[in-house]
Protein backbone atom coordinates (compact mmCIF):
# COMPACT_ATOMS: atom_id res chain seq x y z
CA UNK A 1 0.00 0.00 0.00
CA UNK A 2 0.86 3.43 -0.64
CA UNK A 3 -0.31 6.36 1.28
CA UNK A 4 -0.48 9.95 -0.28
CA UNK A 5 -1.05 12.88 2.42
CA UNK A 6 -3.58 15.49 1.73
CA UNK A 7 -3.11 17.44 4.75
CA UNK A 8 -1.42 21.39 4.97
CA UNK A 9 0.82 21.71 7.55
CA UNK A 10 -0.15 23.53 10.65
CA UNK A 11 2.52 26.13 11.52
CA UNK A 12 2.28 28.64 13.94
CA UNK A 13 1.28 31.82 12.55
CA UNK A 14 -0.27 30.17 9.62
CA UNK A 15 -3.72 31.79 8.41
CA UNK A 16 -6.53 29.17 7.25
CA UNK A 17 -9.12 31.44 6.34
CA UNK A 18 -9.41 35.55 6.58
CA UNK A 19 -10.84 37.04 9.92
CA UNK A 20 -10.30 33.80 11.63
CA UNK A 21 -7.04 34.14 14.02
CA UNK A 22 -3.89 32.15 13.42
CA UNK A 23 -2.64 29.25 15.60
CA UNK A 24 -0.30 29.92 18.49
CA UNK A 25 2.38 27.35 19.34
CA UNK A 26 4.56 27.03 21.96
CA UNK A 27 6.06 25.44 24.59
CA UNK A 28 4.71 24.98 27.73
CA UNK A 29 6.70 22.75 29.24
CA UNK A 30 10.35 23.62 27.81
CA UNK A 31 12.91 20.61 27.82
CA UNK A 32 15.40 22.74 30.35
CA UNK A 33 11.91 23.14 32.72
CA UNK A 34 11.63 19.64 32.97
CA UNK A 35 15.28 18.57 33.68
CA UNK A 36 13.95 19.81 37.50
CA UNK A 37 11.87 16.70 37.73
CA UNK A 38 13.98 14.01 35.97
CA UNK A 39 17.68 11.80 36.57
CA UNK A 40 20.43 13.41 34.32
CA UNK A 41 19.94 12.67 30.50
CA UNK A 42 15.99 12.88 30.73
CA UNK A 43 13.93 15.63 29.50
CA UNK A 44 10.55 16.15 28.14
CA UNK A 45 8.73 19.01 26.22
CA UNK A 46 4.73 19.67 26.42
CA UNK A 47 3.45 21.44 23.38
CA UNK A 48 0.36 24.03 23.46
CA UNK A 49 -1.38 25.34 20.81
CA UNK A 50 -4.35 27.84 20.79
CA UNK A 51 -6.29 27.97 17.37
CA UNK A 52 -9.38 27.57 16.51
CA UNK A 53 -11.03 25.07 15.21
CA UNK A 54 -11.02 26.00 11.55
CA UNK A 55 -7.13 25.47 11.30
CA UNK A 56 -5.46 23.58 8.48
CA UNK A 57 -6.92 20.59 6.69
CA UNK A 58 -9.97 20.30 8.79
CA UNK A 59 -13.25 18.10 8.84
CA UNK A 60 -16.92 20.10 9.08
CA UNK A 61 -19.48 17.76 10.81
CA UNK A 62 -23.47 18.60 11.01
CA UNK A 63 -23.03 20.36 14.20
CA UNK A 64 -20.92 22.87 12.30
CA UNK A 65 -23.87 23.94 10.68
CA UNK A 66 -26.91 22.24 12.89
CA UNK A 67 -27.37 23.49 17.06
CA UNK A 68 -28.81 19.42 17.14
CA UNK A 69 -26.41 18.07 14.40
CA UNK A 70 -24.10 15.71 15.36
CA UNK A 71 -20.40 16.74 16.50
CA UNK A 72 -17.14 15.33 16.42
CA UNK A 73 -18.13 12.99 19.25
CA UNK A 74 -21.08 11.73 17.64
CA UNK A 75 -19.30 10.80 14.38
CA UNK A 76 -18.72 7.33 13.55
CA UNK A 77 -15.36 5.82 13.14
CA UNK A 78 -16.96 4.32 9.81
CA UNK A 79 -17.79 7.66 8.27
CA UNK A 80 -14.26 9.07 7.98
CA UNK A 81 -11.92 6.41 8.12
CA UNK A 82 -10.92 3.77 5.11
CA UNK A 83 -13.90 5.14 2.71
CA UNK A 84 -13.73 4.01 -0.52
CA UNK A 85 -13.04 6.92 -2.80
CA UNK A 86 -13.38 8.71 -5.95
CA UNK A 87 -11.34 11.72 -7.25
CA UNK A 88 -12.56 13.99 -9.63
CA UNK A 89 -10.67 16.71 -11.37
CA UNK A 90 -12.29 19.85 -12.07
CA UNK A 91 -9.18 22.19 -12.81
CA UNK A 92 -9.84 25.59 -11.73
CA UNK A 93 -7.80 27.69 -14.26
CA UNK A 94 -11.24 25.99 -16.18
CA UNK A 95 -13.80 26.01 -14.09
CA UNK A 96 -14.36 27.81 -10.69
CA UNK A 97 -18.20 27.10 -10.62
CA UNK A 98 -18.30 23.20 -10.03
CA UNK A 99 -22.20 22.06 -11.23
CA UNK A 100 -24.42 19.17 -11.18
CA UNK A 101 -22.95 17.80 -14.53
CA UNK A 102 -19.71 17.27 -13.57
CA UNK A 103 -20.75 14.73 -11.24
CA UNK A 104 -23.01 12.52 -13.37
CA UNK A 105 -20.71 10.59 -15.38
CA UNK A 106 -19.32 9.11 -12.01
CA UNK A 107 -20.70 5.97 -9.73
CA UNK A 108 -20.58 8.01 -6.44
CA UNK A 109 -23.33 5.92 -3.94
CA UNK A 110 -21.40 5.07 -0.67
CA UNK A 111 -18.02 6.67 -1.53
CA UNK A 112 -16.18 9.44 -0.45
CA UNK A 113 -16.08 12.22 -3.13
CA UNK A 114 -12.60 14.11 -3.28
CA UNK A 115 -12.96 17.04 -5.87
CA UNK A 116 -9.42 18.25 -7.06
CA UNK A 117 -9.52 21.39 -7.97
CA UNK A 118 -5.51 22.56 -8.25
CA UNK A 119 -6.11 25.47 -6.05
CA UNK A 120 -3.98 24.52 -3.07
CA UNK A 121 -1.35 26.05 -5.05
CA UNK A 122 -2.42 29.42 -3.88
CA UNK A 123 -2.01 28.56 -0.45
CA UNK A 124 -1.14 31.32 2.04
CA UNK A 125 -0.72 33.60 -1.11
CA UNK A 126 -3.42 36.31 -0.92
CA UNK A 127 -5.03 34.92 -3.95
CA UNK A 128 -6.18 31.41 -2.04
CA UNK A 129 -8.42 33.44 -0.18
CA UNK A 130 -11.20 35.20 -2.77
CA UNK A 131 -12.75 33.64 -6.17
CA UNK A 132 -12.16 30.12 -4.98
CA UNK A 133 -13.75 27.30 -6.66
CA UNK A 134 -16.78 25.53 -5.22
CA UNK A 135 -19.75 23.56 -5.80
CA UNK A 136 -23.30 24.71 -6.80
CA UNK A 137 -26.58 23.89 -4.57
CA UNK A 138 -27.88 21.44 -7.17
CA UNK A 139 -24.48 19.61 -7.20
CA UNK A 140 -24.36 19.34 -3.45
CA UNK A 141 -28.08 18.20 -3.65
CA UNK A 142 -27.39 15.65 -6.64
CA UNK A 143 -24.32 14.15 -4.08
CA UNK A 144 -27.10 13.68 -1.82
CA UNK A 145 -29.74 11.69 -4.22
CA UNK A 146 -26.17 9.91 -4.74
CA UNK A 147 -25.93 8.70 -1.14
CA UNK A 148 -21.91 9.81 -0.87
CA UNK A 149 -20.45 9.65 2.80
CA UNK A 150 -17.89 12.61 2.56
CA UNK A 151 -17.02 15.48 -0.08
CA UNK A 152 -13.52 16.80 0.17
CA UNK A 153 -12.04 19.39 -1.88
CA UNK A 154 -8.81 21.49 -2.50
CA UNK A 155 -10.34 24.70 -2.24
CA UNK A 156 -10.85 27.85 0.20
CA UNK A 157 -14.35 26.93 0.54
CA UNK A 158 -16.90 24.14 -0.82
CA UNK A 159 -19.17 27.05 -0.63
CA UNK A 160 -19.20 30.65 -3.21
CA UNK A 161 -17.88 32.99 -0.37
CA UNK A 162 -18.98 35.84 -2.30
CA UNK A 163 -22.42 36.20 -0.83
CA UNK A 164 -23.74 35.24 2.79
CA UNK A 165 -25.29 32.04 1.85
CA UNK A 166 -23.72 28.76 2.27
CA UNK A 167 -26.27 26.18 0.36
CA UNK A 168 -23.27 23.12 -0.10
CA UNK A 169 -22.70 23.16 3.72
CA UNK A 170 -26.67 23.45 4.29
CA UNK A 171 -27.69 20.52 2.25
CA UNK A 172 -24.47 18.36 2.58
CA UNK A 173 -24.68 18.70 6.43
CA UNK A 174 -28.27 18.62 7.15
CA UNK A 175 -28.01 15.04 5.53
CA UNK A 176 -24.94 13.93 7.14
CA UNK A 177 -22.61 13.97 4.69
CA UNK A 178 -19.41 15.13 5.89
CA UNK A 179 -17.18 18.18 4.48
CA UNK A 180 -13.45 18.69 4.09
CA UNK A 181 -11.89 21.84 2.92
CA UNK A 182 -8.55 22.75 2.09
CA UNK A 183 -7.05 19.49 1.20
CA UNK A 184 -3.64 19.10 -0.58
CA UNK A 185 -1.54 17.19 -2.76
CA UNK A 186 -3.97 15.17 -4.92
CA UNK A 187 -1.84 15.57 -7.74
CA UNK A 188 -0.25 13.09 -6.44
CA UNK A 189 -3.25 10.58 -6.44
CA UNK A 190 -2.38 8.21 -9.65
CA UNK A 191 -6.11 7.82 -11.94
CA UNK A 192 -7.51 4.59 -12.30
CA UNK A 193 -6.49 2.53 -9.06
CA UNK A 194 -8.21 1.75 -6.10
CA UNK A 195 -8.48 4.51 -3.66
CA UNK A 196 -9.43 4.59 0.45
CA UNK A 197 -9.60 8.15 2.12
CA UNK A 198 -9.53 8.77 5.99
CA UNK A 199 -9.68 11.87 7.85
CA UNK A 200 -10.87 11.37 11.33
CA UNK A 201 -10.90 13.82 14.27
CA UNK A 202 -10.36 13.69 17.62
CA UNK A 203 -13.63 12.74 19.90
CA UNK A 204 -14.28 16.35 21.22
CA UNK A 205 -17.77 16.94 22.81
CA UNK A 206 -19.75 20.46 21.57
CA UNK A 207 -17.52 20.81 18.38
CA UNK A 208 -18.67 21.11 14.64
CA UNK A 209 -14.89 21.29 13.14
CA UNK A 210 -11.48 20.10 13.67
CA UNK A 211 -8.05 19.68 11.60
CA UNK A 212 -7.83 16.82 10.61
CA UNK A 213 -4.91 14.14 9.37
CA UNK A 214 -6.49 13.69 5.67
CA UNK A 215 -4.46 11.01 3.13
CA UNK A 216 -5.64 8.27 1.02
CA UNK A 217 -4.31 4.97 0.73
CA UNK A 218 -3.40 3.05 -2.56
CA UNK A 219 -4.01 -0.43 -2.89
Amino acid sequence: MKFIDLSHTIEDGTVTYKGLPAPKICDFWTREESKNWYEEGTSFQIGKIEMVSNTGTYIDTPFHRYEDGKDLSDILIERTALLDTIVIRVPYQQKKKIDVDIFKQYELKNKAVLIHTGWDELWEKEEYYSENPYLTAEAAEYLVEQEVILVGIDSYNIDDVTGKSRPVHTILLKNEILIVEHLCNMNRIPDGVPLQFCATPPKVKGMGTFPVRAYVVVE
